[in-house]
């Protein structure tokens, strides 16, 4: 009996030291440099620990399980790992390609898709197991394989995504996963980047080698691809480009799409009720995210160097630039709490995370996380093209 009452207040105790948690307001910041992640909190703005080994992340992506328990980390030399933020262990690692760039998960969360630039195409994974199911050769003409860029998981199991050097959008369809179907169109010059509207219907590439953008209505694919905002650059002298914008930090604000535009110290703006420009907005320099709150109430803007030590804030109701932030050396991602009070800048060469409060714009709190990159909540598990 003595023993048993031991082992009971014995477990009580373990029970009080590592109470269960919920994981919605959990995150990964990603250490490009260490190919480690930090598991950090968003309640406390704290960081609870850090997993190493996982390769390459010089670029990488991380999205969720559906669930919010597992981190999926797309590393940039093909590595595919499985993190369990509860037990903060990584649980699993392969290495899938020779140059990946990022990945998705299905709409049912039992799919991982998986970009490639070498080979170029697509990986299906079980995302439980991390098994091959099935790939998507990204080959657009005998022997000639592209790059695949701006994955994107959309509703009944589809995935969109673009070939670079094609000049395609790609559509893919996972309903079985071990005979995909896909459908091709043609897009432009040079698709770099892609986003989906939040309710999952358009899906638009940015097209580098063209002034335009190529839209595709996924609840209409037969009519094809349509272009929008065509020649916002014409007649003007092209800048270098230091960075090539991102549109995966896609933003809605009310009917509006904001968009960073190569090239140039502007924010577009487009009316998605015809999808034609409306407006520009000047910026302090080349924009990379062009990230809206989860209100829509105002549109952060960060930028290629030089001038990335600084993000802008948009209001948008006036469509002008409210607060420009001196946020620290080479700013890389920017990520929203679950409900936008807060919002997490990394700057890579300061290694360090700044938390602000996106009413006051007040610096709330700074993480020592070493030269961090992207920053990626766990709320990205219910959103649609994240």
């Amino acid at each position: 009996m003595k023993a048993l009452i031991t082992l009971g207040l014995a477990l009580g105790l373990v029970a009080c030291a590592s109470p269960p948690r919920g994981t919605h307001d959990l995150g990964l910041v990603v250490e490009r440099a260490s190919g480690s992640v930090a598991l950090v909190e968003t309640s406390h703005a704290s960081q609870l620990a850090r997993m190493s080994g996982l390769g390459d992340l010089s670029h990488a992506h991380i999205t969720y399980s559906r669930d919010g328990r597992y981190g999926y980390v797309f590393g940039r030399d093909g590595g595919l790992s499985k993190v369990d933020l509860l037990k903060q262990v990584v649980e699993r690692r392969i290495i899938q390609s020779g140059n990946a760039i990022g990945g998705a998960i299905s709409q049912d969360g039992k799919l991982l898709v998986v970009q490639n630039y070498e080979p170029g195409g697509i990986k299906v994974f079980d995302a439980q197991s991390l098994d091959l199911i099935s790939e998507v050769p990204a080959e657009y003409a005998p022997g000639q394989r592209a790059k695949v860029v701006g994955l994107a998981d959309l509703p009944n199991q589809q995935f969109a995504y673009s070939l670079f050097e094609a000049g395609e959008i790609w559509l893919t369809d996972l309903s079985d996963p071990s005979h995909p179907q896909t459908r091709r169109f043609a897009a432009g010059l040079q698709p770099y980047d892609a986003m989906v509207t939040p309710d999952g219907r358009y899906y638009i590439a940015g097209l580098f080698g063209e002034d335009a953008l190529a839209m595709l209505d996924l609840w209409n694919p037969e009519a094809g691809v349509r272009k929008i905002l065509e020649g916002y650059g014409r007649g003007e002298r092209a800048l270098p480009v230091y960075k090539m914008p991102h549109l995966r930090g896609w933003s809605m604000a009310g009917q509006d799409l904001f968009l960073p535009a190569i090239g140039r110290h502007e924010v577009l703006v487009a009316s998605t009720l015809n999808w034609q420009e409306k407006t520009r907005i000047p910026v302090q320099g080349q924009p990379v995210f062009v990230m809206a709150q989860p209100d829509g109430r105002q549109i952060w803007v960060n930028f290629a160097f030089p001038d990335n030590d600084k993000v802008q804030v948009i209001d948008v109701s006036t469509l002008q630039v409210t607060q420009t932030l001196e946020v620290g050396k080479a700013v890389l991602h920017m990520e929203f709490t679950p409900r936008g009070e807060a919002i997490w800048i990394s700057a890579r060469d300061d290694n360090r995370v700044s938390v602000y409060d996106t009413r006051t714009f007040k610096r709330l709190k700074s993480l020592d996380i070493q030269q961090p990159s992207g920053v990626f909540f766990t709320h990205r598990s219910s959103r649609i093209g994240f």
